[in-house]
């Protein structure tokens, strides 16, 4: 455990020296018009869900998958709360509103550590969360959740669906999940084109309120992640205990520029949740 602390404070400190950039693009035009939250008030306490299909997930299929932020009697949800308090913080100091969730590599946890993030972030009345399946060569956010759709990202970013068409409400106020039910063969073409920049744009900008968390590949593994993460605001990488070695964090930490990587979050840690 020490150990991987001395490679994290090795891997930061090479970060801040980093020269790799971040760039905006120009918003596109998708419809995304799921709720009927008030744009004059900005109040999303309460939305009604008019377009967006609306799910029941199984909480024993969530438990299966590590989905505990749902279940605020599990004092498993206390971390990802204290995630969500310090995130939040840091985005709101500078107006970010997308986050990147990603990982050295595979097995680290980072699509359970991104849903329970988005829940969270979710439960709270100022908020609203949207979350992204962008690991189109590997998705599970569906899985996970425990349903299915006839139209999701696959669709959106082929032009045959709207992203209104595609997002799906899990039963949880102040959350919509737009899911990728289907492996993509041209993972990093898909990202990288026109569409996938519109597309993040225009999710950004649309609703003031709203933290938009896309689940992206792994850094090492692929080309996916280092395509998408310019055009998101910030990002968290997310380290499973024990499973990354010195040289797999000074890489991954070079992916990123120190101001826009929020943090390093230490999955599958040892230590027991405990009521306050």
């Amino acid at each position: 455990m020490e150990r991987i602390k001395q490679a994290l404070e090795k891997a930061k400190s090479q970060a801040a020296g980093s020269t790799t950039g971040w760039s905006g693009v120009s918003p596109g035009a998708f419809v995304a018009a799921e709720s009927k939250a008030s744009a004059d008030t900005g109040d999303v306490s309460s939305l009604a869900y008019s377009h967006t299909r609306v799910v029941t997930l199984d909480p024993t299929h969530l438990e299966k998958h590590r989905v505990v932020a749902f279940n605020k009697n599990d004092p498993s949800t206390v971390a990802f709360d204290r995630l969500r308090t310090q995130v939040l913080q840091k985005m709101d100091e500078k107006a970010w509103r997308t986050l990147a969730i990603t990982s050295p590599n595979e097995g680290a946890g980072k699509t359970v550590v991104a849903i329970n993030l988005a829940i969270s972030i979710a439960r709270q009345t100022g908020k609203t969360a949207m979350l992204v399946d962008f690991d189109l060569r590997r998705p599970k956010i569906a899985k996970y959740l425990g349903f299915d759709a006839e139209r999701s990202l696959n669709e959106v970013l082929a032009g045959q669906a709207t992203v209104a068409d595609a997002l799906i409400n899990p039963g949880i106020p102040r959350l919509v999940v737009l899911p990728t039910m289907r492996p993509e063969q041209l993972s990093a073409e898909l990202l990288s084109s026109r569409v996938a920049e519109s597309l993040i744009q225009e999710l950004r900008n649309r609703y003031p309120d709203r933290i938009v968390i896309f689940d992206l590949p792994p850094l090492l593994n692929t080309d996916d992640a280092l395509v998408a993460l310019p055009q998101i605001d910030a990002a968290l990488l997310i380290i499973g205990n024990g499973e990354v070695t010195e040289a797999e964090l000074k890489d991954s930490y070079r992916c990123f520029t120190a101001d826009r990587l929020l943090g390093t979050v230490l999955n599958k840690g040892e230590e027991s949740a405990n009521y306050y």
